[in-house]
Formats: structure tokens, C-alpha cells, sequence
């Protein structure tokens, strides 16, 4: 097992956030960090020996949701919401753009950017108000 710092497990827990966001939909990658913040001790509580990667720590809180902080629960689900929203204004964006991009990574993030100017108003407003957080 492989010991983390508190910096390096609030990093994990970010990227494994992202990688459970990202297979509901399009990821807003700057909405985890509330998550991140309002998790790290949930997941240092009921996650300490999960192996960050292949989305460990999200599948981790998943099955402990019912121990997890209201908090840690508000923040996920508040995050859940606005990745709903962004999907559904940004959806056909994606298809029209980024069709060939692999999920992951902030890849399709960065793809919507590179066609800010092409994207519908509404997907533009959801990324506007995404780089404000």
C-alpha cells in the first residue's frame, strides 16, 4: 500500500471526482473542487486504503454515501446538478466538435474552448459561468 500526504490524496480525490463526472457526461472540471473541499475528510474516514485511479474514490464515497458528511453529500450533489445542466446546454456542442474526443482529462473541456466562439450561446454561458468558480 502506498502512503499518501494530505496534498497528494486531495489531488487523487479530485482526479477520481473528475473521472465519475465525466462518465455521467461532460465534465466541468472546476466544479470538483467544492467537492474536493467538502469530501477530504469523508474520504480520508471511509477511503484511506483505496488506490486512487480508475475512479476508486468516487466508487468509494458511492457505497459509504449513507456515513458520508452533509457536506460531503450537498457538495456532490450540487455538483451533480451543474454537470447536468452544462451537459444539456452543451451536448450538441460536443456532438458537433469534440464527436472524435476521448472523455478524460479535461479533453473535451478543452476541445468545447478551442470552439468557444462557434458554440451555441447557451453552452457559452455554462462555460462562462464554469471559469468564474
Amino acid at each position: 500500500m502506498v502512503r499518501m500526504n494530505g496534498r497528494d490524496m486531495l489531488k487523487w480525490i479530485m482526479m477520481a471526482l473528475i473521472v465519475t463526472l465525466l462518465s455521467i457526461g461532460m465534465a466541468a472540471a472546476a466544479e470538483t473542487q467544492p467537492v474536493k473541499n467538502a469530501c477530504a475528510d469523508d474520504v480520508a474516514k471511509y477511503c484511506k486504503d483505496v488506490k486512487p485511479g480508475g475512479g476508486r474514490l468516487a466508487q468509494c464515497l458511492k457505497q459509504n454515501e449513507n456515513q458520508l458528511s452533509p457536506a460531503c453529500r450537498s457538495s456532490i450533489e450540487e455538483s451533480k446538478k451543474r454537470l447536468k445542466e452544462a451537459h444539456q446546454a452543451c451536448d450538441a456542442d460536443v456532438q458537433k466538435f469534440c464527436k472524435d474526443v476521448k472523455p478524460g482529462q479535461g479533453r473535451l473541456v478543452k476541445c468545447l474552448r478551442e470552439h468557444e466562439k462557434e458554440l451555441s450561446a447557451e453552452c457559452r454561458a455554462k462555460m462562462a459561468e464554469r471559469k468564474k468558480r
